[in-house]
Protein backbone atom coordinates (compact mmCIF):
# COMPACT_ATOMS: atom_id res chain seq x y z
CA UNK A 1 0.00 0.00 0.00
CA UNK A 2 1.19 3.52 -0.79
CA UNK A 3 0.90 5.82 2.21
CA UNK A 4 -0.08 8.74 -0.02
CA UNK A 5 -3.23 6.82 -0.99
CA UNK A 6 -4.06 5.41 2.43
CA UNK A 7 -7.41 6.64 3.81
CA UNK A 8 -7.08 7.87 7.39
CA UNK A 9 -5.48 10.92 8.92
CA UNK A 10 -2.56 10.76 11.36
CA UNK A 11 -2.46 13.56 13.92
CA UNK A 12 0.12 14.72 16.43
CA UNK A 13 -2.10 15.79 19.32
CA UNK A 14 -4.35 13.53 21.38
CA UNK A 15 -8.10 14.22 21.14
CA UNK A 16 -9.20 16.39 24.06
CA UNK A 17 -12.05 14.12 25.18
CA UNK A 18 -10.12 10.83 25.02
CA UNK A 19 -8.34 9.45 28.10
CA UNK A 20 -7.43 5.78 27.52
CA UNK A 21 -4.12 5.23 25.73
CA UNK A 22 -5.31 2.60 23.24
CA UNK A 23 -8.15 4.89 22.18
CA UNK A 24 -5.78 7.84 21.83
CA UNK A 25 -3.24 5.94 19.74
CA UNK A 26 -5.74 4.21 17.45
CA UNK A 27 -7.41 7.53 16.77
CA UNK A 28 -4.15 9.46 16.33
CA UNK A 29 -2.78 6.79 13.99
CA UNK A 30 -5.89 7.02 11.81
CA UNK A 31 -7.05 3.46 12.53
CA UNK A 32 -10.57 4.29 13.74
CA UNK A 33 -13.11 7.04 13.18
CA UNK A 34 -16.04 7.70 15.50
CA UNK A 35 -19.48 7.57 13.89
CA UNK A 36 -21.71 7.76 16.98
CA UNK A 37 -21.43 6.92 20.66
CA UNK A 38 -19.88 3.46 20.80
CA UNK A 39 -19.90 3.02 17.01
CA UNK A 40 -16.70 3.25 14.94
CA UNK A 41 -15.55 2.82 11.37
CA UNK A 42 -12.30 0.90 10.91
CA UNK A 43 -9.92 2.26 8.31
CA UNK A 44 -7.87 -0.11 6.17
CA UNK A 45 -5.02 -0.70 8.69
CA UNK A 46 -7.45 -1.57 11.50
CA UNK A 47 -9.51 -3.78 9.19
CA UNK A 48 -6.36 -5.61 8.09
CA UNK A 49 -5.54 -6.14 11.78
CA UNK A 50 -9.05 -7.47 12.32
CA UNK A 51 -8.69 -9.91 9.41
CA UNK A 52 -5.35 -11.15 10.75
CA UNK A 53 -6.86 -11.70 14.22
CA UNK A 54 -9.90 -13.44 12.72
CA UNK A 55 -7.68 -15.79 10.73
CA UNK A 56 -5.77 -16.81 13.85
CA UNK A 57 -9.08 -17.40 15.62
CA UNK A 58 -10.32 -19.51 12.68
CA UNK A 59 -7.19 -21.65 12.71
CA UNK A 60 -7.53 -22.38 16.41
CA UNK A 61 -11.28 -23.00 16.27
CA UNK A 62 -10.84 -25.35 13.32
CA UNK A 63 -8.08 -27.14 15.26
CA UNK A 64 -10.63 -28.03 17.98
CA UNK A 65 -13.06 -29.34 15.34
CA UNK A 66 -15.11 -26.17 14.96
CA UNK A 67 -17.39 -25.67 11.96
CA UNK A 68 -17.70 -22.08 10.76
CA UNK A 69 -21.28 -20.98 10.07
CA UNK A 70 -23.11 -17.66 9.79
CA UNK A 71 -26.13 -16.69 11.86
CA UNK A 72 -28.40 -13.76 10.99
CA UNK A 73 -27.95 -10.32 12.56
CA UNK A 74 -31.75 -9.85 12.62
CA UNK A 75 -33.93 -12.44 14.35
CA UNK A 76 -37.65 -12.81 15.04
CA UNK A 77 -39.09 -12.26 18.51
CA UNK A 78 -40.39 -15.83 18.70
CA UNK A 79 -36.88 -17.30 18.67
CA UNK A 80 -35.91 -15.33 21.79
CA UNK A 81 -39.25 -15.79 23.50
CA UNK A 82 -38.72 -19.54 23.35
CA UNK A 83 -35.58 -19.14 25.50
CA UNK A 84 -37.20 -16.60 27.83
CA UNK A 85 -34.64 -13.91 27.07
CA UNK A 86 -36.88 -11.63 25.02
CA UNK A 87 -38.45 -10.45 28.27
CA UNK A 88 -35.48 -10.87 30.65
CA UNK A 89 -33.03 -8.73 28.65
CA UNK A 90 -33.65 -5.03 29.00
CA UNK A 91 -33.02 -2.02 26.79
CA UNK A 92 -29.57 -3.29 25.75
CA UNK A 93 -31.35 -5.32 23.07
CA UNK A 94 -32.69 -3.35 20.10
CA UNK A 95 -36.24 -4.36 19.19
CA UNK A 96 -38.16 -3.15 16.13
CA UNK A 97 -40.98 -4.07 13.77
CA UNK A 98 -40.44 -4.96 10.14
CA UNK A 99 -42.67 -3.57 7.37
CA UNK A 100 -45.19 -6.34 8.00
CA UNK A 101 -45.51 -5.40 11.67
CA UNK A 102 -43.60 -8.46 12.86
CA UNK A 103 -41.49 -8.03 16.03
CA UNK A 104 -37.78 -8.39 15.28
CA UNK A 105 -34.52 -7.76 17.12
CA UNK A 106 -30.82 -7.19 16.51
CA UNK A 107 -28.62 -10.04 17.71
CA UNK A 108 -26.40 -9.24 20.69
CA UNK A 109 -25.46 -12.91 21.09
CA UNK A 110 -26.54 -16.05 19.24
CA UNK A 111 -27.31 -18.95 21.59
CA UNK A 112 -30.88 -19.03 20.31
CA UNK A 113 -29.75 -19.01 16.68
CA UNK A 114 -27.29 -21.84 17.35
CA UNK A 115 -29.97 -24.03 18.92
CA UNK A 116 -32.38 -23.13 16.12
CA UNK A 117 -29.80 -24.24 13.52
CA UNK A 118 -29.14 -27.53 15.31
CA UNK A 119 -32.75 -28.33 16.24
CA UNK A 120 -34.30 -30.94 13.92
CA UNK A 121 -31.00 -31.03 12.01
CA UNK A 122 -29.11 -33.02 14.60
CA UNK A 123 -31.17 -35.99 15.79
CA UNK A 124 -28.89 -38.64 17.27
CA UNK A 125 -26.20 -39.02 19.91
CA UNK A 126 -23.98 -40.28 17.06
CA UNK A 127 -23.82 -36.72 15.71
CA UNK A 128 -22.52 -35.31 19.01
CA UNK A 129 -20.30 -33.70 20.12
CA UNK A 130 -19.93 -30.86 17.63
CA UNK A 131 -19.13 -27.17 17.73
CA UNK A 132 -20.34 -24.44 15.39
CA UNK A 133 -18.91 -20.91 15.35
CA UNK A 134 -19.23 -17.65 13.49
CA UNK A 135 -17.44 -14.29 13.21
CA UNK A 136 -20.28 -11.81 13.02
CA UNK A 137 -21.40 -8.23 13.65
CA UNK A 138 -23.50 -7.75 16.77
CA UNK A 139 -25.26 -4.81 18.39
CA UNK A 140 -25.78 -4.18 22.09
CA UNK A 141 -27.13 -0.81 23.17
CA UNK A 142 -24.42 -0.48 25.81
CA UNK A 143 -25.18 2.37 28.26
CA UNK A 144 -21.53 2.87 29.29
CA UNK A 145 -19.40 3.04 26.14
CA UNK A 146 -15.74 3.76 26.89
CA UNK A 147 -12.21 3.48 25.61
CA UNK A 148 -12.81 3.49 21.88
CA UNK A 149 -13.05 -0.17 20.84
CA UNK A 150 -12.88 -1.47 24.43
CA UNK A 151 -16.60 -1.05 25.14
CA UNK A 152 -18.80 -0.32 22.15
CA UNK A 153 -22.36 -0.84 20.94
CA UNK A 154 -21.63 -2.35 17.52
CA UNK A 155 -18.87 -4.96 17.46
CA UNK A 156 -17.48 -7.97 15.63
CA UNK A 157 -17.27 -11.13 17.66
CA UNK A 158 -16.36 -14.75 17.30
CA UNK A 159 -18.95 -16.79 19.15
CA UNK A 160 -18.93 -20.57 19.26
CA UNK A 161 -21.44 -23.11 20.59
CA UNK A 162 -20.72 -26.74 21.40
CA UNK A 163 -23.26 -29.54 21.97
CA UNK A 164 -22.61 -32.63 24.10
CA UNK A 165 -24.36 -35.72 25.46
CA UNK A 166 -22.73 -35.65 28.91
CA UNK A 167 -21.37 -33.11 31.37
CA UNK A 168 -18.07 -34.99 31.36
CA UNK A 169 -17.76 -34.58 27.60
CA UNK A 170 -18.53 -30.84 27.88
CA UNK A 171 -15.94 -30.42 30.65
CA UNK A 172 -13.29 -32.10 28.50
CA UNK A 173 -14.11 -29.96 25.48
CA UNK A 174 -14.30 -26.84 27.65
CA UNK A 175 -10.69 -27.43 28.69
CA UNK A 176 -9.67 -27.83 25.04
CA UNK A 177 -11.26 -24.47 24.23
CA UNK A 178 -9.61 -22.86 27.25
CA UNK A 179 -6.22 -23.91 25.91
CA UNK A 180 -7.18 -22.80 22.38
CA UNK A 181 -7.98 -19.36 23.80
CA UNK A 182 -4.59 -19.23 25.49
CA UNK A 183 -2.98 -20.00 22.12
CA UNK A 184 -5.08 -17.35 20.34
CA UNK A 185 -4.13 -14.58 22.74
CA UNK A 186 -0.45 -15.54 22.69
CA UNK A 187 -0.44 -15.69 18.89
CA UNK A 188 -1.97 -12.22 18.52
CA UNK A 189 0.85 -10.93 20.69
CA UNK A 190 -0.77 -10.36 24.09
CA UNK A 191 1.46 -11.14 27.05
CA UNK A 192 -0.06 -10.01 30.35
CA UNK A 193 -3.33 -11.95 30.35
CA UNK A 194 -4.90 -14.57 32.61
CA UNK A 195 -8.05 -16.72 32.79
CA UNK A 196 -10.21 -16.19 35.87
CA UNK A 197 -13.43 -17.66 37.22
CA UNK A 198 -16.36 -15.39 36.44
CA UNK A 199 -20.10 -14.88 36.82
CA UNK A 200 -22.29 -16.49 34.16
CA UNK A 201 -24.52 -13.38 34.00
CA UNK A 202 -27.29 -13.29 31.42
CA UNK A 203 -25.71 -16.25 29.58
CA UNK A 204 -26.70 -18.65 32.34
CA UNK A 205 -24.99 -21.92 33.13
CA UNK A 206 -22.86 -23.13 36.03
CA UNK A 207 -19.19 -22.57 35.13
CA UNK A 208 -17.57 -19.63 33.36
CA UNK A 209 -14.12 -18.16 32.81
CA UNK A 210 -13.06 -14.77 31.53
CA UNK A 211 -9.75 -14.07 29.87
CA UNK A 212 -8.50 -10.77 31.22
CA UNK A 213 -5.73 -8.44 30.07
CA UNK A 214 -4.13 -7.00 33.19
CA UNK A 215 -4.04 -3.21 32.84
CA UNK A 216 -4.64 -0.24 35.10
CA UNK A 217 -7.41 1.07 32.82
CA UNK A 218 -9.47 -2.12 33.10
CA UNK A 219 -12.91 -1.72 34.64
CA UNK A 220 -13.10 -5.28 35.95
CA UNK A 221 -11.49 -6.06 39.31
CA UNK A 222 -9.55 -9.31 39.55
CA UNK A 223 -8.78 -11.14 42.79
CA UNK A 224 -5.41 -12.91 42.69
CA UNK A 225 -3.28 -15.02 45.04
CA UNK A 226 0.46 -15.21 44.40
CA UNK A 227 0.73 -18.14 46.80
CA UNK A 228 -1.39 -20.82 45.12
CA UNK A 229 -2.45 -19.15 41.87
CA UNK A 230 -6.10 -18.59 42.82
CA UNK A 231 -7.65 -16.27 40.21
CA UNK A 232 -11.18 -14.93 40.09
CA UNK A 233 -13.26 -12.03 38.89
CA UNK A 234 -14.51 -9.92 41.80
CA UNK A 235 -18.09 -10.91 40.86
CA UNK A 236 -17.60 -14.49 42.09
CA UNK A 237 -14.47 -14.21 44.26
CA UNK A 238 -14.47 -15.47 47.83
CA UNK A 239 -11.96 -14.85 50.59
CA UNK A 240 -11.25 -15.23 54.27
CA UNK A 241 -12.22 -12.02 56.03
CA UNK A 242 -9.75 -10.16 58.19
CA UNK A 243 -10.47 -10.74 61.86
CA UNK A 244 -12.59 -8.09 63.58
CA UNK A 245 -12.80 -8.03 67.38
CA UNK A 246 -16.40 -8.00 68.65
CA UNK A 247 -17.64 -7.45 72.18
CA UNK A 248 -21.15 -7.33 73.58
CA UNK A 249 -21.77 -3.88 75.04
CA UNK A 250 -25.06 -4.42 76.82
CA UNK A 251 -28.68 -3.86 75.88
CA UNK A 252 -29.50 -2.41 72.46
CA UNK A 253 -30.66 1.18 72.70
CA UNK A 254 -31.97 3.83 70.36
CA UNK A 255 -29.77 6.94 70.14
CA UNK A 256 -30.04 10.32 68.47
CA UNK A 257 -27.61 10.76 65.57
CA UNK A 258 -28.86 14.08 64.11
CA UNK A 259 -28.12 14.37 60.37
CA UNK A 260 -25.42 11.66 60.33
CA UNK A 261 -26.53 9.25 57.61
CA UNK A 262 -23.51 7.66 55.90
CA UNK A 263 -21.38 5.01 57.61
CA UNK A 264 -18.41 7.30 58.20
CA UNK A 265 -20.51 10.06 59.78
CA UNK A 266 -22.52 7.70 62.01
CA UNK A 267 -19.39 5.88 63.20
CA UNK A 268 -17.68 9.16 64.02
CA UNK A 269 -20.75 10.53 65.82
CA UNK A 270 -21.00 7.45 68.06
CA UNK A 271 -17.26 6.97 68.56
CA UNK A 272 -16.90 3.63 66.80
CA UNK A 273 -15.56 2.43 63.44
CA UNK A 274 -17.11 1.25 60.18
CA UNK A 275 -16.52 -2.44 60.95
CA UNK A 276 -18.85 -2.12 63.95
CA UNK A 277 -21.76 -0.70 61.95
CA UNK A 278 -24.43 -2.43 59.85
CA UNK A 279 -24.66 -1.02 56.35
CA UNK A 280 -27.97 -1.17 54.47
CA UNK A 281 -27.86 -1.10 50.66
CA UNK A 282 -31.18 -0.90 48.84
CA UNK A 283 -31.87 -2.25 45.35
CA UNK A 284 -34.87 -2.41 43.06
CA UNK A 285 -35.80 -5.66 41.33
CA UNK A 286 -36.67 -5.20 37.66
CA UNK A 287 -40.34 -5.89 36.97
CA UNK A 288 -41.24 -6.35 40.64
CA UNK A 289 -42.72 -4.27 43.45
CA UNK A 290 -40.86 -3.73 46.69
CA UNK A 291 -37.12 -3.55 47.22
CA UNK A 292 -34.16 -5.79 48.02
CA UNK A 293 -32.07 -4.75 51.04
CA UNK A 294 -28.62 -6.18 51.70
CA UNK A 295 -27.29 -5.76 55.25
CA UNK A 296 -23.55 -6.15 55.70
CA UNK A 297 -20.66 -4.89 57.78
CA UNK A 298 -20.14 -1.17 57.29
CA UNK A 299 -16.55 -1.47 56.02
CA UNK A 300 -17.57 -3.72 53.12
CA UNK A 301 -19.28 -3.26 49.74
CA UNK A 302 -22.12 -5.23 48.17
CA UNK A 303 -21.26 -7.55 45.29
CA UNK A 304 -24.26 -7.14 42.97
CA UNK A 305 -23.55 -10.33 41.02
CA UNK A 306 -23.59 -12.40 44.22
CA UNK A 307 -26.74 -10.60 45.42
CA UNK A 308 -28.55 -11.36 42.14
CA UNK A 309 -27.82 -15.05 42.55
CA UNK A 310 -28.79 -15.00 46.22
CA UNK A 311 -32.25 -13.51 45.62
CA UNK A 312 -32.88 -14.80 42.11
CA UNK A 313 -33.83 -11.33 40.92
CA UNK A 314 -32.37 -8.85 38.45
CA UNK A 315 -31.40 -6.17 40.97
CA UNK A 316 -30.44 -2.61 40.05
CA UNK A 317 -29.58 0.41 42.24
CA UNK A 318 -32.72 1.78 43.93
CA UNK A 319 -33.55 5.40 43.22
CA UNK A 320 -37.23 5.66 44.06
CA UNK A 321 -39.37 5.89 47.17
CA UNK A 322 -40.76 3.07 49.29
CA UNK A 323 -42.99 3.22 52.34
CA UNK A 324 -40.96 2.33 55.43
CA UNK A 325 -37.59 3.25 53.90
CA UNK A 326 -35.87 6.13 55.73
CA UNK A 327 -32.74 6.80 53.67
CA UNK A 328 -29.65 7.02 55.86
CA UNK A 329 -31.38 5.37 58.84
CA UNK A 330 -32.34 1.96 57.46
CA UNK A 331 -31.86 -0.99 59.81
CA UNK A 332 -33.04 -4.60 60.23
CA UNK A 333 -34.78 -3.96 63.58
CA UNK A 334 -38.34 -2.72 63.17
CA UNK A 335 -38.16 -2.63 59.36
CA UNK A 336 -41.69 -2.31 57.92
CA UNK A 337 -40.92 -1.80 54.24
CA UNK A 338 -41.96 -4.43 51.70
CA UNK A 339 -38.51 -5.89 51.16
CA UNK A 340 -36.52 -9.01 50.39
CA UNK A 341 -33.77 -8.94 53.04
CA UNK A 342 -30.35 -10.57 52.81
CA UNK A 343 -27.78 -10.71 55.63
CA UNK A 344 -24.14 -10.99 54.60
CA UNK A 345 -21.86 -13.54 56.25
CA UNK A 346 -19.77 -10.66 57.64
CA UNK A 347 -22.53 -10.11 60.24
CA UNK A 348 -22.40 -13.65 61.56
CA UNK A 349 -21.35 -13.47 65.21
CA UNK A 350 -21.14 -9.67 65.18
CA UNK A 351 -21.57 -7.96 68.58
CA UNK A 352 -21.79 -4.35 69.74
CA UNK A 353 -22.95 -3.07 66.34
CA UNK A 354 -24.70 0.13 65.24
CA UNK A 355 -27.61 0.01 62.79
CA UNK A 356 -30.34 2.33 61.55
CA UNK A 357 -33.49 2.73 63.63
CA UNK A 358 -35.80 3.17 60.62
CA UNK A 359 -36.71 6.70 61.65
CA UNK A 360 -35.07 9.98 60.83
CA UNK A 361 -32.12 11.11 63.00
CA UNK A 362 -31.92 7.88 65.00
CA UNK A 363 -29.77 4.75 65.08
CA UNK A 364 -29.56 1.77 67.43
CA UNK A 365 -26.31 0.90 69.18
CA UNK A 366 -25.09 -2.14 71.16
CA UNK A 367 -26.77 -4.47 68.67
CA UNK A 368 -25.81 -8.13 68.97
CA UNK A 369 -26.87 -9.62 65.65
CA UNK A 370 -27.94 -13.07 66.89
CA UNK A 371 -29.71 -11.69 69.97
CA UNK A 372 -31.43 -8.64 68.50
CA UNK A 373 -31.94 -9.57 64.83
CA UNK A 374 -31.61 -13.38 64.65
CA UNK A 375 -31.30 -13.79 60.85
CA UNK A 376 -32.52 -17.13 59.52
CA UNK A 377 -29.40 -17.44 57.33
CA UNK A 378 -26.29 -15.59 56.21
CA UNK A 379 -25.25 -15.35 52.57
CA UNK A 380 -21.97 -14.14 51.07
CA UNK A 381 -22.99 -11.01 49.11
CA UNK A 382 -20.00 -8.74 49.80
CA UNK A 383 -16.91 -7.96 47.77
CA UNK A 384 -13.51 -9.38 48.61
CA UNK A 385 -11.05 -6.78 49.95
CA UNK A 386 -7.33 -6.33 49.32
CA UNK A 387 -5.46 -8.33 51.96
CA UNK A 388 -8.27 -10.81 52.69
CA UNK A 389 -7.07 -14.39 52.99
CA UNK A 390 -7.07 -16.63 49.94
CA UNK A 391 -9.95 -19.17 50.15
CA UNK A 392 -7.56 -21.91 49.03
CA UNK A 393 -4.25 -21.32 50.82
CA UNK A 394 -4.96 -18.44 53.23
CA UNK A 395 -2.28 -16.08 51.92
CA UNK A 396 -3.11 -12.43 51.24
CA UNK A 397 -5.16 -11.68 48.16
CA UNK A 398 -4.34 -8.77 45.89
CA UNK A 399 -6.57 -6.86 43.49
CA UNK A 400 -5.75 -5.84 39.92
CA UNK A 401 -7.73 -4.24 37.12
CA UNK A 402 -8.34 -6.00 33.84
CA UNK A 403 -10.05 -5.77 30.45
CA UNK A 404 -12.13 -8.77 29.43
CA UNK A 405 -10.78 -10.11 26.13
CA UNK A 406 -12.71 -13.37 25.92
CA UNK A 407 -15.10 -15.61 27.82
CA UNK A 408 -16.21 -19.23 27.92
CA UNK A 409 -19.30 -20.75 29.59
CA UNK A 410 -20.65 -24.17 30.47
CA UNK A 411 -24.29 -23.48 29.70
CA UNK A 412 -25.79 -26.86 30.51
CA UNK A 413 -29.28 -27.42 29.06
CA UNK A 414 -30.55 -23.87 29.67
CA UNK A 415 -31.22 -23.21 25.98
CA UNK A 416 -31.77 -26.69 24.56
CA UNK A 417 -34.41 -27.44 27.20
CA UNK A 418 -36.14 -24.06 26.85
CA UNK A 419 -36.22 -24.37 23.04
CA UNK A 420 -37.14 -28.08 23.11
CA UNK A 421 -34.10 -29.32 21.22
CA UNK A 422 -33.68 -33.06 21.73
CA UNK A 423 -31.60 -35.91 20.35
CA UNK A 424 -32.04 -39.64 20.85
CA UNK A 425 -29.56 -41.26 23.23
CA UNK A 426 -28.25 -44.84 23.03
CA UNK A 427 -31.50 -46.12 24.57
CA UNK A 428 -33.64 -44.26 22.04
CA UNK A 429 -34.74 -41.70 24.63
CA UNK A 430 -35.15 -38.01 23.74
CA UNK A 431 -32.74 -35.88 25.80
CA UNK A 432 -31.61 -32.26 25.73
CA UNK A 433 -27.98 -31.80 24.65
CA UNK A 434 -25.62 -29.96 27.00
CA UNK A 435 -24.09 -26.76 25.62
CA UNK A 436 -20.91 -24.74 25.93
CA UNK A 437 -20.37 -21.18 24.66
CA UNK A 438 -17.11 -19.41 23.73
CA UNK A 439 -16.67 -15.74 22.72
CA UNK A 440 -13.90 -13.33 21.63
CA UNK A 441 -14.39 -9.71 20.59
CA UNK A 442 -12.24 -8.82 17.58
CA UNK A 443 -12.38 -5.05 18.05
CA UNK A 444 -11.60 -5.37 21.73
CA UNK A 445 -8.60 -7.53 20.80
CA UNK A 446 -7.32 -4.66 18.62
CA UNK A 447 -7.80 -2.23 21.50
CA UNK A 448 -6.11 -4.60 23.96
CA UNK A 449 -3.06 -5.00 21.71
CA UNK A 450 -2.84 -1.20 21.41
CA UNK A 451 -3.23 -0.80 25.17
CA UNK A 452 -0.45 -3.26 25.98
CA UNK A 453 1.99 -2.67 23.10
CA UNK A 454 2.98 0.96 22.79
CA UNK A 455 5.51 3.57 23.85
CA UNK A 456 5.59 7.36 23.99
CA UNK A 457 5.88 7.49 20.19
CA UNK A 458 2.99 5.27 19.19
CA UNK A 459 1.82 1.71 18.61
CA UNK A 460 4.11 -1.33 18.64
CA UNK A 461 2.20 -3.99 16.72
CA UNK A 462 3.01 -7.71 16.87
CA UNK A 463 4.22 -9.21 13.61
CA UNK A 464 1.33 -11.71 13.57
CA UNK A 465 -1.45 -9.11 13.44
CA UNK A 466 0.15 -5.92 12.10
CA UNK A 467 -1.65 -4.61 8.99
CA UNK A 468 1.71 -4.41 7.23
CA UNK A 469 4.78 -6.32 8.34
CA UNK A 470 7.10 -3.83 6.69
CA UNK A 471 7.01 -0.02 6.52
CA UNK A 472 9.42 1.41 3.94
CA UNK A 473 10.51 4.96 4.80
CA UNK A 474 12.57 6.49 1.97
CA UNK A 475 14.49 9.66 2.75
CA UNK A 476 14.52 12.09 -0.20
CA UNK A 477 11.94 10.50 -2.47
CA UNK A 478 12.80 13.28 -4.89
CA UNK A 479 16.21 11.60 -5.34
CA UNK A 480 15.92 9.41 -8.45
CA UNK A 481 17.92 6.49 -7.06
CA UNK A 482 16.09 6.54 -3.70
CA UNK A 483 12.72 6.50 -5.49
CA UNK A 484 13.76 3.72 -7.83
CA UNK A 485 15.14 1.51 -5.06
CA UNK A 486 12.17 2.17 -2.76
CA UNK A 487 9.63 1.17 -5.40
CA UNK A 488 11.82 -1.75 -6.48
CA UNK A 489 11.91 -3.18 -2.92
CA UNK A 490 8.19 -2.46 -2.51
CA UNK A 491 7.32 -4.51 -5.60
CA UNK A 492 9.73 -7.30 -4.68
CA UNK A 493 8.17 -7.69 -1.22
CA UNK A 494 4.65 -7.70 -2.65
CA UNK A 495 5.70 -10.38 -5.13
CA UNK A 496 6.93 -12.48 -2.20
CA UNK A 497 3.57 -12.11 -0.44
CA UNK A 498 4.91 -9.84 2.30
CA UNK A 499 2.48 -7.09 3.30
CA UNK A 500 4.24 -3.75 2.91
CA UNK A 501 3.50 -0.04 3.30
CA UNK A 502 5.57 2.48 1.32
CA UNK A 503 5.75 6.10 2.43
CA UNK A 504 5.94 7.58 -1.05
CA UNK A 505 5.13 11.14 0.05
CA UNK A 506 7.38 13.89 -1.30
CA UNK A 507 5.78 16.85 0.50
CA UNK A 508 6.66 15.98 4.12
CA UNK A 509 9.91 16.05 6.07
CA UNK A 510 11.92 13.04 7.18
CA UNK A 511 10.89 13.83 10.76
CA UNK A 512 7.23 13.54 9.88
CA UNK A 513 7.87 10.25 8.08
CA UNK A 514 9.66 8.79 11.11
CA UNK A 515 6.98 10.09 13.49
CA UNK A 516 4.20 8.54 11.39
CA UNK A 517 6.07 5.22 11.18
CA UNK A 518 6.44 5.10 14.96
CA UNK A 519 2.82 6.13 15.49
CA UNK A 520 1.42 3.48 13.13
CA UNK A 521 3.57 0.80 14.75
CA UNK A 522 4.51 -1.61 11.94
CA UNK A 523 7.01 -4.15 13.32
CA UNK A 524 9.76 -3.63 10.73
CA UNK A 525 10.88 -0.28 9.33
CA UNK A 526 13.12 0.01 6.30
CA UNK A 527 15.04 3.24 5.74
CA UNK A 528 16.35 3.91 2.24
CA UNK A 529 18.57 6.98 2.02
CA UNK A 530 21.12 8.48 -0.41
CA UNK A 531 23.88 7.89 2.15
CA UNK A 532 22.98 4.23 2.61
CA UNK A 533 22.68 3.58 -1.10
CA UNK A 534 26.22 4.86 -1.64
CA UNK A 535 27.29 1.74 0.26
CA UNK A 536 24.63 -0.38 -1.43
CA UNK A 537 22.75 -0.79 1.86
CA UNK A 538 19.41 -0.23 3.50
CA UNK A 539 18.63 0.08 7.21
CA UNK A 540 16.31 -2.42 8.96
CA UNK A 541 14.85 -1.43 12.33
CA UNK A 542 12.65 -3.41 14.72
CA UNK A 543 9.89 -1.22 16.11
CA UNK A 544 9.65 -3.13 19.41
CA UNK A 545 13.31 -3.45 20.40
CA UNK A 546 14.76 -0.53 18.44
CA UNK A 547 17.44 -2.90 17.14
CA UNK A 548 18.93 -1.55 13.90
CA UNK A 549 21.08 -3.31 11.32
CA UNK A 550 22.18 -2.72 7.77
CA UNK A 551 21.68 -5.11 4.87
CA UNK A 552 22.84 -5.14 1.29
CA UNK A 553 20.09 -3.86 -0.99
CA UNK A 554 20.47 -6.89 -3.23
CA UNK A 555 19.74 -9.18 -0.28
CA UNK A 556 17.06 -6.99 1.34
CA UNK A 557 14.16 -9.39 0.77
CA UNK A 558 16.14 -12.28 2.28
CA UNK A 559 17.12 -10.13 5.30
CA UNK A 560 13.52 -8.98 5.81
CA UNK A 561 12.24 -12.56 5.63
CA UNK A 562 14.74 -13.54 8.31
CA UNK A 563 13.59 -10.66 10.48
CA UNK A 564 9.93 -11.69 10.06
CA UNK A 565 10.81 -15.28 11.06
CA UNK A 566 12.67 -14.03 14.14
CA UNK A 567 9.81 -11.83 15.33
CA UNK A 568 7.25 -14.56 14.66
CA UNK A 569 9.29 -17.13 16.60
CA UNK A 570 9.59 -14.71 19.54
CA UNK A 571 5.80 -14.55 19.78
CA UNK A 572 5.56 -18.34 19.45
CA UNK A 573 8.04 -18.75 22.29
Amino acid sequence: MLLSKLVGERVKEAPADVKIKSHILLQRAGYIKAVANGIYSLTSPAQLMAVNIENIIREEMNAVDGQEVKFPVVMPREMWESSGRYQSIGSEMVRFKDRGGKDMLLGMTHEEAAVHMAKNTVNSYNQLPFMIYQIQTKFRDEPRCRGGLIRVREFTMKDAYSFHMTQEDLAEYYDRCLEAYNRIFRRIGLKNFIAVKSDTGMMGGSVAHEFMLLTEVGEDTLVLCDGCGYKSNMEVATGRRKEVSFKSLGKAEEVYTADAKDIESVAKYLGTDAAHTVKAVVFAAKGEDGVVIAFLRGDLEVNEAKLKKAVGKNVVPWEGEEEGIVAGNIGPIGLTAKATVVFDKSLEGALGMVCGANKAEYHIRNVDVERDIAPREYTDVSKVCEGDGCPVCGKSLRLENGIEIGNIFQLGTKYTAAMDMTVLNEKGEAVNPIMGCYGIGVGRAIASIAQESNDENGLILPITVAPYKVHITPLRMDDAEVGEKAFGLYEALKKEGISVLLDDRTNVSNGVKFADADLMGMPIRIVISPRGLKNGEIEIKERASGLTENAAYGKAVEAIRAKIRKLTEEIGA
